[in-house]
């Protein structure tokens, strides 16, 4: 099963890849989230052949649901015309852990679009290890 992991923000959507064959995540990039991204998505899911999309849903730390989980579950309801199952997947602390894990690897964390790809790439990987062990 192929899957296609987004961290989706208001300007920029990361983007990973990932399937339960190889069940390695790799970062795709991350796109501007402006009025032609759901074309650039479709675009993206057909050719990578996505059967499901993860999205990373933010919460505070108290594990509440946060303004930001109201615009991603908005922007999600939006996906639902590309016709796959959408899954969210908890994305507390990723940005954080993406931003390490590129200073780690000699990567700038400056750049928005790595990191947002980074943590899309970490929610694809945290969301395939629950689902593997199912």
């Amino acid at each position: 099963m192929r899957f296609l992991a987004l961290d989706v923000g208001e300007r920029r959507i990361g983007l990973a890849y990932g399937d339960t064959d190889v069940k390695i995540t790799t970062p795709q990039g991350a796109l501007v989230n402006d009025e032609n991204v759901l074309a650039e998505l479709a675009n993206i899911i057909e050719r990578l052949r996505i059967d499901q999309l993860v999205i990373g849903l933010p919460r505070n730390s108290r594990g509440e649901e946060t303004k930001q989980s109201a615009y991603v579950r908005e922007f999600s309801a939006g996906l639902a015309s590309l016709g796959r199952p959408i899954v969210f997947q908890d994305e507390s602390l990723t940005s954080v852990l993406a931003e390490e894990n590129l200073a780690r690897r000699g990567e700038s964390p400056r750049h928005k679009s790595a990191v947002d790809a980074e943590a899309a790439t970490i929610i694809l990987s945290d969301f395939l290890e629950a689902y593997v062990r199912k």
